[in-house]
């Protein structure tokens, strides 16, 4: 209730909230006012609204192309405090040139958001990537009154071991969350949400 008059949610976005288990998939449950993000992001992210076919490979651009072109809905399920600032923003380091899929900044957070998107499984180097991504933001991007850059990478599929042994688990600004381009079933989603729970608890006891 709270959430959707704080949202302004229209009764057809609260029902597709409620059947997406919204608040359920959050890395944690909100308790105050107080916003961090882990009470923002979210794991899985649900795109079905962008209406792609499921039965096809799928290529990282035409994903990113349909989420920039129903970009409030895109918004509206990353949550509260979102605002697009660009897609594929041109970095430029001394010796080299980025592309970044997309960026967002929070202003709850008061911090830019890197969204690098992937077509298949976490790996390894997914994860050195966005690390370089955030640290060179923060160098080259980010402003005084900015607090320090987010990345998250979405995948189809996270490795608990991947996840575990990597910077994931003792950096606070890198995260891996799954996404789906379907409405899962009620089953389905509940135990997306319980394998990530499963993998926030390793963490926390490394």
């Amino acid at each position: 209730m709270h959430h959707a008059i704080d949202s302004n949610w229209d009764t057809r976005t609260l029902q597709r909230n409620i059947s997406t288990q919204y608040l359920s998939r959050t890395l944690e449950t909100p308790t105050s006012n107080k916003h961090t993000p882990h009470t923002l992001l979210k794991d899985p992210y649900i795109f079905e609204f962008l209406g792609m076919p499921t039965d096809n490979i799928l290529s990282e651009n035409k994903i990113e192309t349909a989420l920039v072109n129903h970009l409030q809905k895109f918004l509206m399920e990353l949550g509260k405090g979102f605002a697009f600032v660009a897609r594929q923003q041109h970095v430029v380091t001394d010796t080299s040139d980025f592309y970044i899929d997309l960026v967002l900044y929070n202003y709850y957070l008061k911090c830019f958001v890197l969204i690098d998107l992937k077509t298949d499984k976490l790996k390894h180097a997914d994860i050195g990537q966005m690390d370089m991504y955030v640290r060179m933001y923060n160098d080259l991007k980010k402003g005084e009154e900015d607090s320090p850059t987010i990345g998250i990478i979405l995948c189809t599929e996270k490795d608990k071991t991947i996840v575990k042994y990597s910077v994931l688990a003792e950096n606070e600004k890198l995260f891996a969350s799954k996404y789906r381009l379907y409405l899962p079933k009620e089953e389905e989603l509940k135990q997306l949400i319980e394998a990530d729970r499963v993998i926030l608890e390793l963490n926390s006891e490394k």
